[in-house]
């Protein structure tokens, strides 16, 4: 039996906990409609904009979940690695309990990120520029100073939390055929699959990633998680070396295609998103939106729902993604 396969999942029980457990915590994001793209695709289509979520993005349902867990076991502070918004994720549900928070950060982490991190109490250090160089620091001031380390997608907790947004899209769109949700190191995609796949077995999830930073393709290549040898792309919080172990084992099976985008793509998709949608998106959050922007009548089968992510990005961030050098 491969590591994989013996490794035990997240059920729909754990899924359903978190969500009760989240109840006045989480914002329960809208299904929007996205008329234009529903004419152009023959089939109704839906965004799901966890931009509008506290902290500007999924990652508080995960994060929080694991907090509250490590708070109810007697933990006086918590340690993350953390590209941003988990960060910010970490240090709001880490004060809501009253513990310390520190959160390792890139060094060309964004201003908005590294301040709102900064905002919501927690302490930032900055190492290095790839996910493997925060891990490496993060793991050594825990053991150093006695910090319980909530990760930002390979957890059981952190499956569950995230596995919310797959509940509601099911809640709120019972007969979804498509769910497209965007992938990093897998958190998001391992509960929305989870959930999806349980409650409406015929639905088809497709994960999105950037062509610089293919982490779950080439692992479904592969069969297992491999290590990029560098991840590249405009979507800072999709850049991951590596999906993670237990988020791999959750999407593999489950996902019906696992598809790329360009760094253009999803500079149209921000655009899009902006000028008809009235949302801001960070590039992380508007992968689904970009892949669905290039597709046609009769490609995917609806009611099709895409998950955009989060809408953590500053003016002069926003303006640089836009092209906009005024």
């Amino acid at each position: 039996m491969t590591l994989i396969a013996a490794l035990e999942l997240v059920g729909l029980e754990a899924i359903r906990s978190a969500g009760a457990g989240l109840a006045g915590i989480a914002v329960r994001t809208p299904l929007l409609p996205v008329d234009e793209l529903t004419e152009r695709l023959g089939v109704p289509v839906f965004v799901k904009p966890e931009s509008l979520q506290r902290v500007g993005a999924f990652k508080l349902r995960g994060a929080y979940t694991l907090v509250k867990k490590l708070a109810g076991a007697g933990s006086t502070g918590v340690i993350t690695y953390s590209s941003g918004n988990h960060g910010q994720a970490v240090a709001y549900a880490a004060k809501l309990f009253g513990l310390r928070a520190v959160v390792v950060m890139p060094e060309t982490v964004s201003a908005a990120k590294r301040q709102g991190v900064a905002r919501l109490g927690g302490e930032v250090v900055l190492a290095g520029l790839t996910s493997a160089d925060r891990q490496a620091r993060a793991m050594a001031i825990a053991e150093r100073e006695k910090l319980d380390v909530v990760p930002p997608f390979d957890h059981p907790a952190i499956i569950a939390g995230q596995g919310t947004v797959g509940l509601e899209i099911v809640e709120d769109c019972a007969d979804v055929a498509t769910v497209l949700v965007p992938v990093g190191g897998g958190g998001l995609a391992a509960g929305v699959a989870s959930a999806v796949k349980a409650l409406v077995p015929a639905a088809a999830v497709v994960t999105v990633e950037p062509e610089g930073a293919p982490t779950f393709a080439r692992a479904l290549a592969a069969g297992e998680p491999v290590t990029l040898e560098r991840a590249e792309s405009i979507a800072d919080g999709l850049v991951p070396l590596r999906i993670g172990t237990l988020t791999f084992a959750h999407l593999a099976g489950r996902v019906e295609r696992a598809v790329l985008v360009s760094d253009a793509a999803i500079r149209e998709a921000v655009r899009f998103a902006l000028d008809r949608l009235k949302l801001v998106l960070e590039p992380s959050g508007a992968a689904t939106l970009a892949w669905l922007l290039g597709q046609r009548a009769g490609s995917v089968r609806g009611p099709v729902v895409g998950v955009l992510s989060g809408g953590n990005v500053e003016w002069e961030g926003l303006r640089h993604v836009l092209g906009d050098g005024s």
